[in-house]
């Protein structure tokens, strides 16, 4: 016990060693087990519930063992807390003691505490012993200031005077002999005015950064203040959008019931001209077998005196000749009307494969694009941002395919859709030059024309074919039906007149590129397979995380490297791959099946396409355009620019490439093929069919096509 006494932390050592392990806490009654471990009694009762283990060491006891508390652990414990609060008590003294230690105190009487210091005398007083300097006028010149409790900072260590100078130049205190020797020359100040200028400084430095706070803190409400607005903008955008596009969908739904009516008013006024013709057909066939009968009668009495003295006449109907009608549903409204419809939606095909930027020029050629407002419920922010363009690239010449004559993408003449062909219509009951497509007058487009099928003489000489005026209509819902297209087609509610003039500037700028599938009807698969070809898959651009088989024409992803020798054509970053064979002329279609729709992109490439570099991903340059599936999102990428589209989440994808018209067109292919987006972009060389394959496992495979 002499030993603890002589060294009062000689048990803070044993404190780990004198803690419970059940509470971490010093030992409170402490008990010993016969595994020879200690705890607290009431810790170890507390986790002996079904069976009795020791809790550190696991021990496992039949019965519960005796507890005895350990005496002399018990006596080490009470020494421990006792010590440990009286160095507690002590520090808490030494705390104390330092603080009184800080009040600086009076250097004459050594007990009260200091009222002031002079820097004169270097010393600090109390208010009784300051009065000589209050009173006395010997100590009028003293310099008195607030209590400081190291004067020797204030003393020059060279030359053992007060520092009662600054020198401006090199920025510290010094004596005044220090400015006959060392700072000999330089400028100085007193410290109070060095302490008034650094103050000033310092405040002001203060003023800015609260006022560059206060700036930055207005400047970020600000920019909540536009968030909201350009939240309430869009919302109201979308709205008007909505609005627009639903009341096209309901002149067009308008429109068609127009034109059905029109089919069903045309096929009940053939049917009454047919149950007429055969009514009277059905009288002539009564009226001659009643004079069949006749005939019959009056030859079984032909032995007779009265057969000799009867009379006949034929009924009226022998003289007529009996024939079929030839009656259709081609009248001129319902041809028209069909007509109309398919040129309207070849119309709208052609612009909704245009991009966003270049619809306006195509509707109305003297509308400038960016220069669309908001809808009146707009209340956003109204800057609108410019529409940028990719540069335009210089379209090399090229010769055209064999007897397929150059096709503008927008103005093209009327081509006879499949549904048309199934209804029994005949394009060529106009002769050709019947056709009138959409003329240039004064720079301008007008609205195509249809003229009446001129009739050709069976025999005789050909006569000179006169000059057909245009059909007019004449019922009022055609007149409506005009309107109303013509609406959809300019995207106002003006009535245009027969007259070619300019079109007036559009209101509203479509948004998205995609080709709505409810506007666009499918396509048959069998009229892209007639340009189907062959392609594989080029081993020399394959990344080396690409494996090919199938005989080149199934790219996957692997996680190890294949042993591919190095050329300057293999990609090297990106996990792609370019088909062995490139296009620069006529049309071409082939088939992708996709093993899943995650971190894959079908799209086209030229030679020139980086391979080593960071921007070699397909659509990240302005050499390759591709359709991207990343996660659940489809997005179109060309030159680093992103549009979303919506995602049908096909398994088999078909690529149509007509390089005269310098499009691509991506379809969704099942029993039908589904376009949901199209690339327009002048061919500068040839494009190869290319693919880009990340996720491991997943693959792409080019189909056999087959009609």
């Amino acid at each position: 016990m002499a030993e603890m006494d002589a060294s009062p932390f000689s048990l803070i050592s044993l404190e780990d060693e004198l803690t419970c392990s059940i509470c971490l806490s010093p030992f409170d009654c402490p008990v010993t087990i016969p595994c020879g471990h200690n705890f607290c009694q009431d810790c170890l009762l507390a986790t002996w519930k079904d069976s009795y283990s020791c809790p550190q060491c696991r021990t496992h006891f039949a019965t519960k063992p005796e507890l005895k508390k350990n005496t002399v652990l018990s006596t080490v414990v009470e020494t421990f807390n006792l010590r440990t609060s009286k160095s507690e008590a002590s520090l808490i003294a030494e705390e104390s003691k330092a603080e009184k230690e800080d009040v600086i105190r009076c250097d004459t009487c050594m007990e009260a505490e200091a009222s002031q210091t002079c820097l004169t005398c270097m010393a600090s007083f109390c208010e009784e012993h300051l009065r000589p300097h209050r009173e006395n006028p010997i100590y009028r010149l003293h310099q008195l200031s607030q209590p400081l409790g190291d004067l020797s900072e204030r003393i020059c260590p060279d030359h053992y005077k007060l520092m009662e100078l600054f020198c401006s130049q090199h920025s510290r205190p010094i004596c005044s002999l220090c400015l006959q020797q060392v700072h000999k020359g330089c400028s100085f100040i007193s410290p109070e005015e060095q302490r008034n200028l650094k103050e000033s400084d310092l405040r002001s430095n203060l003023d800015l950064l609260d006022g560059k706070i206060t700036k930055n803190e207005n400047v970020v409400l600000q920019i909540g203040v536009m968030q909201d607005k350009l939240k309430d903008s869009a919302t109201n955008r979308k709205k008007a959008l909505a609005a627009d596009y639903q009341q096209m969908r309901d002149m067009l739904a308008r429109d068609e019931r127009e034109a059905l009516n029109a089919v069903d008013r045309e096929l009940e006024s053939g049917h009454t001209k047919l149950k007429g013709l055969a009514k009277k057909f059905t009288e002539n066939v009564g009226s001659m077998s009643k004079a069949r009968e006749e005939i019959h009668s009056l030859l079984s009495q032909s032995q007779t005196l009265a057969f000799l003295q009867a009379s006949f006449n034929l009924p009226p109907a022998v003289t007529f000749e009996p024939y079929t009608p030839r009656i259709t549903l081609d009248s001129k409204k319902v041809t028209a009307t069909q007509a109309f419809s398919a040129l309207l939606k070849e119309h709208l095909t052609e612009m909704l494969k245009q991009p966003v930027e270049a619809r306006l020029l195509k509707v109305k050629p003297d509308a400038v694009p960016g220069s669309a407002t908001a809808s009146s419920g707009s209340t956003g922010c109204q800057q609108e941002s410019e529409v940028t363009r990719p540069p335009k690239q210089k379209r090399q010449p090229r010769s055209h395919s064999p007897g397929r004559p150059p096709i503008n993408p927008l103005f093209q003449p009327f081509r006879n859709p499949p549904y048309m062909e199934q209804s029994g219509w005949n394009p060529h009951q106009y002769p050709p030059g019947s056709y009138m497509g959409p003329q240039f007058m004064g720079g301008h487009r007008t609205k195509p024309q249809w003229t009446a099928p001129v009739p050709q003489p069976k025999t005789g000489p050909k006569k000179k074919p006169q000059k057909q005026k245009p059909p007019q209509a004449t019922e009022d819902n055609m007149g409506k039906r005009n309107q109303s297209m013509e609406d959809l087609l300019t995207f106002d509610g003006k009535d245009k007149t027969k007259d070619c003039t300019p079109a007036a500037e559009s209101k509203e700028t479509p948004e998205t590129s995609d080709i709505p599938p409810n506007i666009t009807s499918a396509e048959k698969r069998s009229e892209l397979l007639k340009y189907g070809t062959v392609l594989t898959l080029d081993p020399k651009t394959a990344h080396k995380r690409i494996e090919l088989s199938e005989g080149f024409t199934k790219a996957s992803v692997s996680d190890e490297h294949a042993n591919y020798p190095d050329c300057p054509e293999r990609f090297s970053v990106c996990s792609q791959v370019l088909a062995s064979k490139g296009f620069s002329q006529g049309r071409h279609y082939w088939e992708v099946k996709l093993s899943s729709n995650n971190f894959i992109g079908i799209g086209l490439a030229y030679s020139s396409i980086d391979r080593k570099g960071p921007t070699s991903r397909l659509g990240r340059n302005a050499q390759s355009w591709c359709v991207e599936w990343f996660n659940v999102k489809l997005s179109a990428w060309y030159n680093s620019s992103e549009t979303v589209l919506a995602n049908p989440n096909p398994k088999r994808i078909g690529v149509l490439l007509d390089c005269e018209e310098g499009t691509a067109t991506f379809y969704s292919v099942a029993d039908r093929a589904y376009p949901f987006h199209s690339f327009v972009f002048p061919f500068a060389e040839a494009v190869y069919p290319a693919f880009w394959i990340f996720s491991s496992g997943s693959s792409a495979s080019l189909c056999k096509l087959q009609a």
